[in-house]
């Protein structure tokens, strides 16, 4: 009898289902302009030399909190913010979103879902497994978009961002909710993410077993020390075989 009973393979987003084809600073110069663009034709006398660049300074200034504290910081809040310093206290949503909606679709462009994707989600459905998506991401819309671009969203039972319930990974608190979903032990899933930290040690912590895709990874190197994978993978096809050996291992 196998020792382990694995039915449920959790999934990070970029990094591991997708990946930026090109370099990310033209797509991000010429998104936030398309953003500017759009509120400045809603009647907001912004500065089209100088807002992106702001707008993309606050950005980073709340990312490098988010990466301390793991609650996660939404682009929706630090528009809204930035904005009200502009003199705009109510900015209603549906403009928010429509900007948004206009920078993110410059975005949207440079990712590309792996060739073996596809691929892989099928088999794994075929063979029983229940499938999740969790994923660290600024905004829950753009994520789901991304999904339904990429004509996966099928193969999943959810897509959870931490834009939708406020955590980060690796806080536990995602992965719990996450599990929710199936009424799932943690012992009864794996994650499988590119990032050690986020995906793997985070998924461990909680119990989940925690596989490392490693063909985009740039790892820190006291990560590479300090966490010990349960399984390392170079492609996602192999990841059918490596679930089989965890079964019983």
């Amino acid at each position: 009898m196998p020792r382990n009973f694995l039915r449920a393979v959790l999934f990070d987003f970029g990094g591991t289902l997708m990946y930026g084809r090109n370099a990310w600073e033209p797509f991000i110069a010429q998104a936030d302009e398309a953003l500017t663009n759009y509120l400045i034709a809603q009647g907001m006398e912004l500065n089209l030399s100088t807002f992106p660049s702001q707008f993309r300074k606050r950005l980073d200034e709340y990312f490098k909190q988010r990466e301390q504290d793991l609650l996660e910081t939404t682009y929706t809040f630090v528009l809204r913010e930035l904005l009200k310093e502009k003199g705009y206290d109510d900015v209603d949503s549906e403009t928010l979103r429509n900007a948004l909606n206009n920078l993110f679709a410059i975005t949207q462009t440079n990712w590309e879902l792996e060739e073996d994707a596809l691929p892989t989600l099928k088999k794994l459905v075929e063979n029983g497994y229940r499938l999740g998506i969790i994923s660290n991401a600024g905004d829950d819309v753009d994520v789901q978009q991304l999904a339904r671009k990429f004509g996966i969203t099928q193969y999943f039972d959810f897509i959870l961002t931490s834009a939708a319930c406020s955590y980060r990974k690796p806080h536990p608190r995602i992965f719990e909710l996450a599990l929710a979903n199936w009424y799932c032990p943690p012992s009864e899933a794996v994650m499988i993410g590119d990032n050690l930290d986020a995906d793997v040690r985070g998924a461990q912590e909680v119990g989940i077993y925690g596989i490392w895709l490693n063909r985009r990874a740039d790892p820190k190197t006291e990560d590479r020390k300090r966490i010990q994978p349960d399984a390392s993978l170079s492609l996602l096809s192999d990841l059918p075989a490596t679930l089989d050996r965890l079964q019983v291992k």
